[in-house]
């Protein structure tokens, strides 16, 4: 599975980072706290930045829900690997796996901190053994801004082999399209460096809309090469997992790419069960009123995330 939690932050301020908005009323009363909110994008940040309660209780409530998010699949124990996209640290990270999310028994946590300067990153929880240990994987093209890095993972499946996992989460639509163009080309390149027998996903949040995939074509020469999307394999009628109202538009911004021996016609030891692939979204706090991804609300404790989880599920060939 991989999933936006939407701003999973603890409550702190950590040096460096622009996470101003998400500490409790009470440390928002000095003049430090003024001046980086007077830094913030536009007026609606400003606010939540100023007034926005980001309590312990609050944080608590959070979690709850990424928690039951997560564990509506695989008869409430969950993925046995969840990638999450905007997670402040490993300790808000663990606080999460110990916490609510203690029935999945998940191994601890592999987050690694990067250079976002909002402080977030891609985590990564499973029951699986790992193998090795854990990169974040520059991303950064030459002469390009800097980019979240993409975490990588080994992880032995049941059988013994490996599958390398790539936590990915792309830069935003307020960069231009050569920015994730330039990514998919990163990830692209990390794939070949693999040995050719290596089983290998990426799943995260790509931030490339319909509409910028029917001008753009960003994913056609990967799925024209090595990989394979999960939700085209899979999922028939699905609209998507992001919901944008100003263009009234459905996208896949989170997407699950395999290596494509992992599909059904692949020669891996492991192939995608295409009737298994999802959108994990039955629960009904997940929902606005229309139908559309429900963003977590810290004044009333409703929502969750202004994403959707995407789920799929590899089986041992016979």
């Amino acid at each position: 599975m991989t999933f936006n939690a939407e701003n999973l932050f603890d409550t702190a301020h950590a040096p460096g980072k622009e996470d101003w908005a998400y500490q409790p009323l009470a440390a928002k009363t000095g003049a430090e706290h003024r001046r980086a909110c007077a830094r913030s994008l536009g007026a609606r940040e400003t606010r939540r930045c100023l007034f926005m309660d980001w309590s312990e209780p609050v944080l608590r409530r959070k979690l709850e829900r990424v928690a039951s998010v997560v564990l509506q699949v695989e008869n409430g124990r969950g993925p046995d690997i969840l990638v999450l996209e905007e997670v402040e640290n490993l300790a808000v990270l663990e606080r999460l796996r110990a916490g609510p999310l203690a029935a999945a028994g998940y191994r601890p946590g592999i987050l690694i901190e990067g250079g976002d300067p909002r402080g977030i990153d891609v985590g990564i929880l499973s029951r699986l053994e790992r193998s090795g240990d854990p990169a974040l994987r520059d991303a950064t093209a030459p002469g390009s801004p800097p980019m979240r890095g993409f975490l990588q993972a080994d992880f032995r499946l049941p059988d013994g082999r490996l599958l390398t996992v790539f936590a990915v989460h792309f830069p935003s639509a307020f960069h231009p399209t050569a920015a994730r163009a330039a990514a998919l080309g990163a990830l692209d390149s990390l794939l070949r460096r693999l040995p050719r027998e290596r089983m290998a996903l990426a799943a995260g949040d790509f931030n490339v809309t319909a509409e910028e995939e029917a001008r753009d074509r960003l994913f056609e020469p990967l799925l024209a090469g090595d990989w394979a999307a999960a939700h085209e394999l899979g999922c028939p009628g699905c609209a998507g997992t992001h919901y944008y109202a100003p263009k009234d538009s459905w996208s896949f911004l989170d997407r699950i790419l395999l290596r494509k021996s992992l599909s059904p016609q692949g020669g891996a030891p492991w192939a995608l069960l295409p009737e298994s692939v999802r959108v994990a979204n039955a629960l009904s706090f997940q929902k606005a009123r229309d139908g559309t991804p429900a963003p977590f609300d810290p004044a009333d404790g409703s929502g969750v995330s202004d994403h959707w989880p995407l789920y799929a599920e590899l089986e041992r060939r016979r």
